[in-house]
């Protein structure tokens, strides 16, 4: 049997550890975590509801997730550089500042959309980012880990071109219908409210919040009588996991 001290001592010994334990994991979570550069872009400027999409959605991610830079752009009936050379400037602008390696780039598009891709409308302006044209500029950026988050009709059609292990989609629609709530002066279409307003304030993983807000735009779709738009995610195994939000 052990001398009455070394036990004392052993007790002691392991509280001090736990006390320890427990006062750094939560702070060496944080330091883990890799720096999140945000770029959102309003494409349609027609119509200020993707402009306020893009402010709103980056905010969300920044107070979530964020560390990196924030690169928000939008077009206006005047015109704007929500463009697709402007897109793949700031791209390349957001990874010179990041470990392209480590960190992770989170990209927001918001705007009209078709089976050939994102309509761009700044001033008389007109453009459409195709999921060849995305694809091209997210590898030239040379970042690794990606979220793109895209919001417009017909979104699903980037998937094949863009969704892979370290690069996570997630879109508004499938490839063959529809999202809703692209209404002037609205603050979010129906997407993007259930996942940045609503389901990402909450949650801590992207996954998470998804799945609340499919269920969120599902629900709302039946009740306003539209056929479902079947939000999709796909893509990011490795992303998910360097990911938490604070709490």
């Amino acid at each position: 049997m052990l001398p009455r001290w070394i036990s004392w001592f052993g007790a002691l010994l392991i509280s001090f550890v736990l006390t320890i334990a427990l006062s750094v994991s939560p702070a060496h979570a944080f330091e883990d975590a890799r720096k999140v550069s945000v770029v959102s872009f309003g494409l349609f400027g027609d119509q200020t509801v993707f402009r306020n999409e893009a402010f709103g959605a980056a905010q969300v991610i920044a107070g979530r997730f964020g560390s990196g830079p924030i690169n928000v752009q939008y077009n206006s009936k005047k015109g704007g550089d929500a463009t697709i050379e402007g897109l793949a400037r700031s791209l390349q602008a957001a990874a010179k500042g990041m470990d392209t390696g480590n960190d992770v780039l989170f990209l927001i598009l918001t705007s009209h959309g078709s089976p050939n891709g994102l309509a761009i409308k700044a001033g008389r302006l007109t453009q459409t980012l195709t999921p060849s044209n995305l694809a091209a500029m997210l590898a030239r950026s040379g970042m690794r880990y990606k979220v793109v988050v895209i919001l417009a009709c017909y979104s699903g059609v980037f998937i094949p071109r863009l969704a892979n292990p370290d690069t996570m989609v997630i879109t508004a629609a499938d490839a063959d219908h529809p999202s809703f709530g692209c209404r002037d002066k609205a603050k979010w279409t129906y997407f993007g409210n259930a996942f940045f307003n609503v389901a990402l304030r909450q949650a801590r993983h992207l996954e998470d919040a998804f799945v609340v807000a499919r269920s969120l735009v599902k629900k709302r779709e039946l009740r306003e009588h539209f056929e479902p738009s079947n939000p999709l995610m796909a893509g990011g195994q490795h992303v998910q996991p360097l990911l938490i939000a604070r709490p």
